[in-house]
């Protein structure tokens, strides 16, 4: 395990204040198993953990969910942010927002603002998120640019909306957006259950690259487009979150304290809580935070990999729900002796229609069905 001196604190701390939310998109990085309201932390155990992170180091601050809009005593929390010197993020779908609520948040200190958008239009938008709110979002996303915040749009892009990626720059482009994130489907939790509904081709995937190119040389620096490729089609792993316990943190609604949005799901390790112990102890002692720090953890052929300090061995999550054990090599990287289980799913993707099987909606009720999609993919493909 790393002496302190080796841990630098964190930079970023997420609070995941809710799993609750309106929407119920079916590629949502929540876990399979949504915890109860009844079981979140209260606002003076978020205080706690806010004045804890920030004393630690931690200077950015993502308010997410779930939707954290939920939450009544969110301006609260954000206005202890501010006071505490965080930079303040909230990653929000936009319902539960209106113009008043929008005023409070200003005035609170919030710093910054995330919208998600499903697609470019109404039906694709309900097929993904299981009900309607295209119009809202995008009246908010104008209220949220006349308040004067910079504002980031969300399209989480997959086969079903994937083509419709000029239209989605035009409307963020009408909306005025200052950034525009297109970030591909990671595939975790909901968006593992929904791969074969949601991987796209590699001619849809070179298509949305070449729109943005030229979409980006149009519009120059007064929209700025940040394009994420799925992971599925690189050769080596990304570096998640910049490597395991170096500089993320999230606390989850019920205080269970986390390196990456996935890494719940790891059965092989147990997390920590910030109702037991402080973000200190969490941070720099809890044994699942040291897990896969450093390189003594690596197999090969990472162990001896020349990139193993810019990919960190890739995502612990990833290896963890396709081969069952976080510690081996991502099956991503061309190197893994597991490859072929994506080239598999990547191979799969080529086909014009999806499944005939149906989407899994983000819900309680389908938390079941979607462990059964997951656990009977990843048997398939290590078969």
């Amino acid at each position: 395990m790393p002496a302190d001196a080796q841990i630098k604190p964190p930079l970023w701390l997420l609070a995941e204040v809710s799993y609750a939310c309106p929407l119920q998109c079916v590629y949502c990085s929540n876990p399979l198993e949504l915890g109860r309201r009844a079981d979140e932390l209260d606002t003076e155990s978020w205080l706690r953990v806010l004045r804890q992170a920030r004393a630690l180091g931690a200077a950015q601050l993502g308010f997410s969910g779930g939707e954290p809009l939920v939450r009544r005593d969110l301006e609260r929390l954000i206005a202890e942010a501010r006071q505490l010197g965080f930079y303040t993020n909230l990653i929000t779908s936009a319902v539960g927002m209106d113009q008043a609520r929008l005023e409070r948040l200003v005035a609170a200190g919030l710093d910054h603002i995330q919208i998600s958008f499903q697609a470019a239009d109404r039906r694709t938008s309900r097929l993904i998120a299981g009900t309607d709110y295209f119009e809202h979002k995008r009246a908010m996303a104008r209220a949220v640019k006349a308040a004067g915040l910079p504002m980031v749009l969300n399209f989480v892009l997959h086969r079903h909306n994937i083509d419709q990626l000029q239209d989605m720059l035009e409307l963020s482009e009408s909306v005025g957006a200052d950034y525009v994130e297109l970030a591909n489907t990671q595939y975790y939790g909901w968006g593992l259950a929904n791969r074969a509904h949601l991987l796209p081709s590699r001619g849809q995937l070179e298509r949305a690259r070449a729109v943005t190119e030229a979409f980006r040389a149009r519009v120059g620096e007064r929209m700025r487009l940040y394009f994420v490729v799925p992971d599925y089609y690189e050769n080596r792993p990304k570096p998640c979150m910049a490597g395991w316990g170096r500089v993320f943190l999230l606390v989850a609604p019920d205080g269970t304290a986390l390196p990456c949005h996935g890494a719940r799901q790891i059965r092989s390790l147990s997390f920590p809580n910030v109702r037991n112990a402080s973000v200190a102890e969490i941070w720099y002692h809890a044994p699942a935070f040291n897990a896969f720090r450093g390189e003594d953890w690596m197999p090969q052929p990472c162990r001896g990999c020349p990139e193993r300090e810019q990919d960190f061995g890739g995502c612990r999550c990833q290896a963890y729900q396709l081969l069952g054990d976080a510690a081996l090599t991502d099956p991503v990287c061309d190197r893994s002796p597991h490859h072929q289980l994506v080239l598999d799913a990547v191979a799969a993707a080529q086909h014009s229609e999806p499944p005939p099987a149906p989407l899994v909606y983000r819900n309680p009720r389908n938390a079941r069905r979607a462990a059964g999609v997951t656990a009977t993919t990843a048997t398939r493909a290590d078969g």
